[in-house]
């Protein structure tokens, strides 16, 4: 994990976490410069490295600021960009009331390098509008935390989402932010940009098994596919939950919908690293997608109750990880199932056994 490699200084927030491999390396780079967002790259290169020109970045025009050495070793990048937080009631009888939009690349961003932790491969991205008429972040805060992995396994906290050792896990949380209403409802407008010849689309998985996470049966994955392959380049993945705790608990769940993927024709708000590193083509050949995640049941009580909300999701090159039964899960099931049947046999076959074995008055005849 490298923090602003290059540059000296900590007005701006760039992360570059590297995972090398024995032929491939792969990249993400985070960052608060305009509208926070994420590039993966990945390459066929185990000594390929991130190279930033920062007076360019910086400036009015950042494309072609960052980029990849060397530049044929790329296989595959993507984005992903946070551009807006909406906040709207459903209080009866007005029906759906929207508040104005928190733009998230007119926050002002901490120093990221405050909650950088080497060790725990973690880090944390907090922020709030730069101008606030309403009050509603004077004591609250917005903000992304990153999590790297060495290897693979699962997450302690809920959701424990299932992760590999090429995969990141992004946890966005709000946090002592005053709902502007009664019944407020907060929504997470999600954009991804794909280069020609990808696609984005949203997968929904549902499972009986709900052990990791309990009450919770559907998985939700937005992924990155070739147009002419069946193949999975990239991926998003999430559980259809969010939690109102600093310490979740099953009682802690909020609601999480995602409200369909969509071809999003607008321009993405400034986000430098998108433009830096994907420059011209970001505008012509790239095709950007959005999608809203909406948080809170038709009351969002919990929210208002808490003021604390966080959400999970893991992003990740190639397929997403996918849960399978435990061996406890199988044993159990294997009792529930195999007890009744045994009975049934075992009572199928006493029966078959009086049958042959009737009592009779009669003698038989020689």
């Amino acid at each position: 994990m490298q923090y602003n490699p290059g540059w000296n200084g900590s007005s701006v927030n760039l992360l570059h976490v590297r995972a090398a491999g024995p032929g491939d390396s792969l990249h993400y780079v985070w960052s608060s410069i305009g509208a926070p967002a994420v590039l993966l790259v990945a390459t066929q290169s185990p000594s390929s490295a991130l190279r930033v020109n920062w007076t360019q970045l910086l400036s009015a025009n950042p494309a072609g600021a960052i980029w990849i050495d060397p530049p044929d070793s790329v296989v595959y990048s993507t984005a992903v960009v946070f551009t807006k937080l909406f906040e709207f009631s459903e209080a009866k009888p007005l029906g759906e009331l929207f508040y104005p939009t928190y733009d998230l690349s007119e926050f002002s961003w901490d120093s990221l390098n405050h909650t950088l932790n080497h060790t725990a491969l973690t880090a944390e991205l907090r922020g709030a509008p730069a101008t606030d008429p309403g009050g509603g972040f004077s004591n609250g805060s917005l903000a992304f935390r990153v999590i790297a992995y060495e290897a693979g396994g699962r997450d302690e906290r809920l959701p424990s989402l299932l992760h590999t050792a090429d995969s990141s896990q992004l946890e966005f949380i709000l946090a002592g932010v005053a709902p502007r209403g009664n019944s407020s409802r907060f929504v997470l407008e999600v954009a991804t940009v794909e280069e020609a010849g990808a696609v984005r689309r949203l997968r929904s998985e549902r499972s009986i098994d709900d052990e990791y996470t309990p009450t919770i049966f559907e998985v939700l994955s937005l992924v990155a596919e070739p147009q002419n392959s069946s193949s999975t380049l990239g991926f998003l993945q999430w559980k259809a939950t969010a939690y109102g705790s600093r310490n979740p608990r099953r009682e802690d769940g909020i609601q999480c919908r995602a409200q369909g993927l969509q071809a999003a024709n607008w321009s993405l708000p400034v986000s430098s690293i998108v433009q830096a590193y994907f420059g011209d083509s970001l505008g012509s050949t790239c095709t950007i997608s959005a999608l809203n995640v909406s948080f809170g049941g038709e009351e969002g009580e919990v929210y208002r109750d808490k003021r604390y909300l966080s959400w999970s999701v893991l992003l990740g090159f190639g397929e997403p990880p996918r849960d399978t039964f435990s061996p406890l899960v199988i044993s159990i099931t294997a009792v529930a199932l195999g007890t009744p049947l045994a009975m049934l046999l075992l009572g199928s076959c006493l029966v078959l056994l009086a049958q042959r074995r009737r009592y009779t008055e009669y003698e038989p005849i020689n």
